[in-house]
């Protein structure tokens, strides 16, 4: 194949791709924009910011990229010998959203006396035609020691971490958390996340049709995983070699860290039969962990009050327990 053939495929593919993480990053930001004008769990996660809860410091460059920025917020109280931190990482598809989008979250997060943070990372466009899901794991991987550090530059010694995220987020989330904790600064103790992909097995994708059409199915997770995927290797380790790197389900193990996950089951753009196998592979394992199904929900998890109770009621009882001094 020549070098134009090969642009010319890797560009149908990253059009192909940006087709469909772009529905999925549209109707996560549906979902969000309803979600910021109802949340029935305000007494659990609502925060009156102001600096007698915390302070914002924005934008420092874990990198050169433009978008390698990361966010730190810092609790009121600076008194402590040590502090837990937290990582809550933005949805959006893999290709849209940023950390100023969970500041809602994040003071949440620091009001409770935690440092917070939210990280930037490269997008997958028409100009980031060479960023996917493992290189935005990696840009996460190498921004962590960097907020260690801002903290500890600020005065706030960290010495135990928590991932979290939702959607893209997620997934990233579980990957530091399950496949990165070992070259973690600090100690990883907990990672909580909602309807992050950790599957990419084409048969969990029935929401794409993958489950029909494995050739769709394998250039989306080529571009996804970087790796060059074909039908042939579907079923074989070859395959599972090729997309472990972005499938947390496959870092599963029992040393895994406690987990929090929620997941809508009528979710039509990540595959909710993906967490059903995460939930069966944490099972086995042996990994204390949390499954909350929102029955009557998709993506967006907004039709399930209770389920959106249990899973705030979820969070705060594992940083209470997993992230104490």
């Amino acid at each position: 194949m020549s070098k134009k053939e090969k642009k010319d495929t890797h560009s149908h593919r990253g059009r192909f791709v940006l087709l469909c993480v772009g529905v999925f990053a549209l109707a996560f930001a549906a979902s969000a924009a309803f979600k910021m004008t109802y949340n029935p769990n305000a007494d659990l996660s609502g925060v009156a910011w102001d600096e007698t809860v915390g302070t914002l410091h924005a934008d420092i460059p874990y990198g050169d990229g433009d978008a390698q920025k990361l966010d730190v917020y810092v609790p009121a109280d600076s008194s402590k010998d040590s502090y837990g931190m937290v990582v809550y990482l933005h949805a959006g598809g893999f290709t849209t959203g940023d950390k100023a989008d969970d500041a809602q979250m994040l003071e949440w997060l620091c009001s409770r006396g935690y440092v917070a943070v939210g990280i930037n990372y490269t997008l997958f466009s028409d100009d980031h035609l060479d960023a996917n899901v493992y290189t935005q794991s990696v840009e996460v991987r190498d921004a962590v020691p960097v907020a260690v550090k801002a903290a500890e530059d600020l005065g706030y010694h960290v010495d135990r971490l928590a991932m979290a995220g939702g959607s893209a987020g997620g997934c990233l989330a579980l990957l530091y958390a399950y496949r990165d904790a070992d070259v973690a600064p600090v100690p990883v103790r907990m990672v909580f996340e909602g309807v992050g992909p950790s599957s990419f097995y084409p048969e969990d994708w029935t929401n794409y049709g993958f489950d029909q059409d494995v050739e769709a199915a394998c250039a989306m997770f080529s571009t996804m995983s970087g790796n060059e995927i074909t039908p042939d290797m579907v079923g074989t380790p070859a395959y599972d070699n090729a997309i472990r790197d972005i499938s947390a389900l496959l870092w599963v193990n029992s040393d895994t860290v406690p987990t929090v996950m929620a997941y809508g089951a009528h979710d039509t753009f990540q595959p909710y039969l993906g967490s059903v196998r995460l939930d069966a592979a944490l099972t086995k394992a042996g990994v204390e962990h949390e499954y909350i199904v929102f029955e009557h929900s998709g993506h967006g998890l907004q039709n399930d009050d209770a389920q959106g109770r249990a899973y705030y009621e979820a969070i705060i009882d594992y940083l209470d327990r997993y992230m104490a001094e």
